[in-house]
């Protein structure tokens, strides 16, 4: 008997043709149909280099910048991380941490301080070799009391980072055995580090797998592939368009013609549709991805719990996951931790909280009220569904004696002009890889992405401790009362978690693990799909 394996891997490498290969599979017993199939499945599954990916995505808006402290949206996520630039770790395809630019660390024991040994002879785009200066620059790009960068609520661990020849260390106000994971962070990319100090962001020149060629914020970005890149066995695409494209519609009628080859954000309701074309599949990949609703805890009648118990408690959670995810999904608990996270609070610890008009109205009482009336300003930039999830918990909660009323904003500029701006609004946040990381960016006191402006001091001292509890079981402890903390009295009302959605053609080659942390293979898509035909 022949063994169909060799051929397969012969035929990938292209040194078999397709009549070499049938002939070998009839010697092997199989039918010419199979063998055929086969051969079609072996040339697909290799990845190759060429041609131009032309992707829609989300997220995108007219202030978008190429500073990567200002990064908002997948948009930018995607073209600076996972095309022009790279970090000092990254999230695997497995969904485990490992290193980008840096080759290996080392920690003191008590994770106060960390050593990173930085990749040799890796260039820029415009043949600058990489230094330890570059890291160290990109690092204070989102350091400092008064900074501004999104980043600068995971970096103030840092109390100073410095070269030490090829290596870059840390040190760090209190140990932290994750910091690790902070460095995958979409924002901390390595730039070019300018003379006298600071980084040039301004060309887009960074080490990643493809180079600029236009930005038009809001609009689209082109890439050209990076011939001198480090990696092997990545960036297969001669270039890259990526496209905003604000309507769902649009984007399933570019994708399902082939004008397109990928996007992102599904519309729930297409999937029955698209999964019965033939050119097109539906990925959908499970991590950390959540729906959030947060209110401003500075501004009344936010800054009283029982107003946030009620309406947490007005929100159907159930018919939501149901209408707006239709099984993409699982309801959520009011606090940010996901399914994919091993510090998930479970529901013995944490009991789900369920529908409960009279429990809102009680909430209501406690507040001083009888009856209350907000608005809800939501776009379906915001998350897939956005505006319908608002109509839905807008009819649930006038059972609480809560008139909610809905204000579609525009979709572009909703989270530059929207988002941290009005009282009560919705988004959404990724797969933050560790709790840590997810409350220190988002939940912590003076976080440059705490949405809801929320301070409590327990939680913050809790913070601060469990970094620096090295014993994995006992740091779960402090992240699981971390988390009835956020159940409890945080500004956000979190109905449930999502599954990111996206539409590939057929035509489109993918590895055999596809990463869950962010959507888009870990907005690394780019970089490690390829195109088969």
């Amino acid at each position: 008997m022949t063994d169909m394996t060799t051929f397969e891997k012969l035929a990938g490498e292209g040194r078999v043709n397709r009549r070499e290969f049938i002939q070998a599979g009839l010697a092997a017993g199989v039918s010419v149909a199979a063998a055929s199939t086969a051969f079609d499945k072996a040339l697909a599954a290799t990845p190759k280099k060429g041609g131009t990916y032309i992707q829609a995505l989300t997220g995108g808006s007219s202030s978008d910048s190429l500073d990567p402290a200002t990064i908002l949206d997948s948009f930018m996520i995607n073209v600076s991380s996972g095309q022009l630039r790279n970090n000092l770790t990254e999230i695997g395809p497995d969904n485990q941490l490992r290193g980008e630019l840096a080759e290996h660390w080392e920690a003191t024991p008590d994770a106060k301080e960390w050593t990173f040994a930085l990749r040799k002879g890796v260039e820029f785009h415009n043949g600058k070799t990489m230094t330890a200066e570059d890291v160290v620059q990109s690092m204070q790009h989102h350091m400092g009391e008064d900074n501004k960068s999104a980043a600068n609520g995971l970096m103030k661990q840092v109390e100073s980072v410095k070269a030490d020849g090829d290596n870059v260390v840390f040190a760090l106000a209190g140990g932290n055995a994750d910091f690790p994971f902070i460095l995958s962070d979409y924002h901390i990319n390595i730039c070019p580090a300018k003379d006298g100090g600071g980084i040039d962001w301004e060309s887009g020149v960074g080490t990643g797998a493809y180079m600029l060629e236009e930005f038009d914020a809001g609009v689209r970005v082109n890439v050209k592939r990076n011939p001198n890149y480090w990696k092997e066995n990545a960036g297969y695409f001669d270039e890259v368009q990526n496209l905003f494209v604000a309507d769902a519609a649009a984007r399933t009628a570019a994708v399902r013609t082939g004008e397109i080859h990928s996007m992102s954000n599904m519309d729930i309701a297409t999937a029955p549709l698209l999964k019965r074309d033939k050119n097109v599949v539906v990925v959908p990949t499970y991590g950390n991805k959540h729906v959030v609703l947060p209110m401003d805890c500075r501004a009344e009648p936010f800054s009283d719990n029982h107003v946030r118990l009620a309406l947490k408690y007005a929100v159907d959670r159930e018919e939501m996951l149901e209408k707006i995810t239709r099984g993409f999904g699982e309801v959520g608990n009011d606090f940010p931790i996901g399914p994919a996270n091993v510090n998930r609070a479970t529901a013995e610890e944490i009991p789900q909280r369920m529908f409960d008009p009279d429990k809102a109205k009680f909430h209501l009482k406690k507040a001083g009220m009888d009856n209350l009336s907000l608005k809800l300003h939501l776009a379906d930039s915001a998350f897939e569904g956005a505006v319908d999830a608002g109509q839905l918990y807008s009819e649930s909660a006038k059972k609480a004696g809560i008139d909610l009323s809905v204000v579609r904003e525009p979709e572009d500029g909703y989270w530059s002009n929207i988002w941290m701006k009005k009282p009560f609004l919705g988004g959404y946040w990724g797969g933050r890889p560790t709790a840590d990381w997810m409350f220190s960016q988002v939940y912590s006191s003076g976080a440059e992405w705490n949405e809801s402006f929320w301070e409590n001091r327990t939680f913050n001292k809790l913070l601060v401790w469990a970094r620096s509890e090295l014993n994995p079981e006992k740091r779960r402890e402090i992240y699981v009362e971390m988390q009835q903390i956020c159940h409890d009295d945080c500004g956000s009302v979190i109905p449930m978690f999502m599954a990111y959605t996206h539409v590939i053609r057929k035509e489109i080659g993918l590895p055999d693990q596809v990463a869950s942390n962010w959507e888009l293979d870990g907005h690394k898509n780019a970089e490690r799909w390829w195109l088969t035909t």
